[in-house]
């Protein structure tokens, strides 16, 4: 056998063992997201919109509160963490592109990124819970505001690089000081860049579970308190999917339907922004 034939052959499989990891990964997904629109579907309706979390062993029952909850601490989360985000990844790209400091906050936004979400809820539960008193809302909002940063930054950066240099050299030979450039210029152009991070960061932050276990908790009443626990989907799923009772079990297989399908949409949205800027 040649040396052409050895690496056809050795080629062959390789694309072999490729294919088969394909198709192994792709068999999973396909059962998992099969089981959980069956299981999801078969208990959406009306109710699960309109009426709160039932008690153990009831019937009927919805996840309004559980909705609503995750709602609110992720639109704040979001108002929080979203201009920190803008800001810090602005700094970076536009007045420090070249300093010590951009390098060292951009190393430590790294570590964000990669870091689980345990920790950061560990965190905010010693920053915040813990001389609160008590679990509440406005903890669940800090600790998703601290996931949300991090993508922000990172996207921001991105996309403000992205920006041609003769662009804001233009505008700053017109007279425009540098914060209007950088505002009516160089926001402008990376404006869908800066859209889809920030959907990313919201499908993000939509199903975690762990922050909100160790800040917000969770409960079974409708409530808007910030400085009480707030019931949300995520702590409600693990709760209930851990409970024998079936009209539970119906109820967390629903709300992981509606937290896929968020994020789902979301990702899509974010992915048709990216296309359409790269054309």
């Amino acid at each position: 056998m040649n040396g052409y034939s050895t690496r056809r052959y050795r080629n062959t499989i390789a694309m072999g063992l490729c294919m088969a990891a394909t198709v192994v990964g792709l068999l999973w997904l396909v059962l998992i997201l099969g089981a959980l629109l069956w299981n999801g579907f078969a208990g959406l309706g009306i109710d699960v919109f309109t009426q709160m979390t039932p008690p153990p062993n009831a019937q009927g029952g919805g996840l309004l509160n559980a909705i609503v909850g995750s709602l609110i601490m992720t639109g704040i989360g979001t108002a929080v963490g979203a201009p920190l985000g803008i800001l810090a990844g602005t700094y970076m790209a536009e007045y420090g592109r070249y300093s010590k400091v951009t390098s060292v906050i951009r190393f430590v936004n790294d570590i964000l990124l990669s870091a689980p979400s345990i920790i950061i809820g560990l965190f905010v539960y010693g920053a915040v819970v813990l001389p609160m008193g008590g679990f509440s809302g406005i903890a669940g909002a800090i600790a998703l505001a601290v996931i949300v940063i991090p993508v922000v930054v990172r996207t921001t950066e991105d996309m403000l690089l992205l920006v041609p240099n003769p662009l804001r050299e233009a505008a700053s030979a017109l007279g425009l000081p540098r914060s209007l450039v950088i505002r009516r210029i160089a926001y402008k152009a990376a404006q869908t860049g800066l859209i889809t991070g920030l959907l990313l960061g919201v499908a993000r932050i939509s199903g975690e579970t762990a922050p909100l276990l160790f800040t917000a908790l969770s409960n079974q009443f409708w409530s808007v308190d910030l400085s009480k626990t707030m019931a949300n989907l995520p702590v409600t799923i693990n709760n209930f999917i851990n409970n024998p009772d079936p009209n539970w079990k119906r109820l967390a297989w629903t709300g992981a339907l509606l937290i896929t399908l968020a994020v789902l949409s979301l990702n899509i949205v974010a992915r048709t922004l990216g296309s359409q800027r790269s054309k």
